[in-house]
């Protein structure tokens, strides 16, 4: 009987033990379900969910200029530098081409009189 009593302690430690798995597996579908469901979610609603976690603006980051943006304002003002004055070369030397052209045409007008 001592034998016995051994055997159906085994017995009902094995069914505690599948019922604790069965139980685990329920619990990790779950949670793979609703990760998934929320991943879904995520991919509709990704503008939804950034605005819920972007900071909003302080009052006094616009005090305080970012280094980054004042080189970037630096480079932009000394581009639109250099697209302004090749613009104005551009302009001066067509000026000069227009003027020499006047010129030879003049003077050949005289020279053929």
């Amino acid at each position: 009987m001592g034998g016995h009593g051994v055997m159906a302690n085994e017995e009902s430690l094995d069914y505690s033990v599948h019922e604790a798995w069965n139980e685990a597996t329920n619990v990790y579908l779950l949670v793979i379900l609703v990760s998934f469901g929320l991943l879904m979610y995520a991919r509709k609603n990704k503008r939804k969910i950034m605005r819920i976690f972007a900071l909003p603006p302080t009052a006094g980051a616009t005090a305080e200029p970012n280094f980054y943006d004042s080189l970037q304002k630096v480079r932009l003002r000394q581009q639109l530098e250099m697209y302004s004055l090749g613009r104005i070369f551009n302009i001066t030397r067509k000026y000069d081409q227009q003027q020499q052209q006047q010129g030879h045409s003049e003077s050949v007008q005289l020279s053929m009189e």
